[in-house]
């Protein structure tokens, strides 16, 4: 594609817990067909699911707590310590809940948390669910998500109001390209770096967009302005990492 401008890296960010706080990163090592580093290693059972943690198998969001239907976990404040595998909970600038995922009893204090705070969102009680190498995306593929700023601006004007860029949940965020260029890139290999990865798909939004990540308010109606004024409610695009490499902010995404 020779007429596709370069694109800068703005914002980098990983979701150790689905549907709990983002985490801004400075720089990542993406490695051959993974995600990134701790991207979505966690999930919140609601409900049993029949998930197994010896032979992990991709689940649809919906048997997990996420913010398509549950946004009160966008008024938490979370972080994850890597060394540790400690989650920590703030609400309203309190830390309410702090375990090592990686241990029964950590993780019983978050489930704990849970339990007596989500009462209303839960079909059963909440579990931790976790496996080695194993990512609770969105889709089956381990893949990067990349969202173009300026089609949030786009969005803006469909929907006549500022967007937060992180109502995406994005990996990645890039500005350069037009508005909704990245819909066209979907085969083409990106190259960051040492890094490449290849589009393999656009991503389909859903009514988590539609929660404002600051006040946990549902605010707005994206996917369904989306698909009034485009005919589709997409917005973003999944890369495969098909080479390893260190990425930054800064760093240029060139279309090979």
């Amino acid at each position: 594609m020779p007429n596709t401008p370069p694109a800068e890296i703005t914002g980098l960010y990983r979701y150790p817990v689905k549907g709990l706080t983002p985490e801004a990163l400075e720089q990542v090592a993406l490695r051959t067909g993974e995600t990134l580093p701790s991207d979505r290693r966690y999930a919140i059972e609601n409900g049993q699911s029949g998930f197994d943690p010896a032979a992990p198998s991709w689940m649809p969001k919906t048997v997990f707590l996420m913010l398509m239907r549950n946004e009160r976990l966008a008024a938490l404040r979370t972080h994850f310590e890597d060394e540790s595998h400690v989650l920590t909970i703030h609400r309203d600038g309190k830390m309410v809940a702090r375990g090592d995922l990686e241990t029964a009893e950590g993780r019983a204090a978050i489930e704990g948390f849970f339990a007596q705070n989500f009462v209303p969102e839960l079909k059963g009680p909440p579990k931790i669910l976790v496996s080695p190498g194993h990512s609770f995306s969105d889709v089956a593929k381990k893949v990067v998500s990349i969202i173009n700023l300026a089609s949030v601006r786009a969005v803006e004007t469909m929907v006549s109001a500022d967007v937060n860029p992180l109502r995406f949940r994005a990996n990645l965020y890039a500005r350069g390209w037009p508005a909704w260029h990245e819909q066209g890139l979907v085969g083409a290999r990106l190259a960051i770096g040492e890094a490449r990865l290849k589009v393999v798909k656009t991503i389909t939004r859903c009514a988590a967009t539609n929660v404002d990540p600051d006040t946990a308010a549902r605010d707005l109606e994206i996917p369904t302005a989306i698909q009034n004024r485009l005919g589709h409610n997409e917005c973003g695009i999944y890369a495969e990492v098909i080479k390893g490499g260190t990425i930054e902010i800064g760093d240029t995404i060139a279309v090979e």
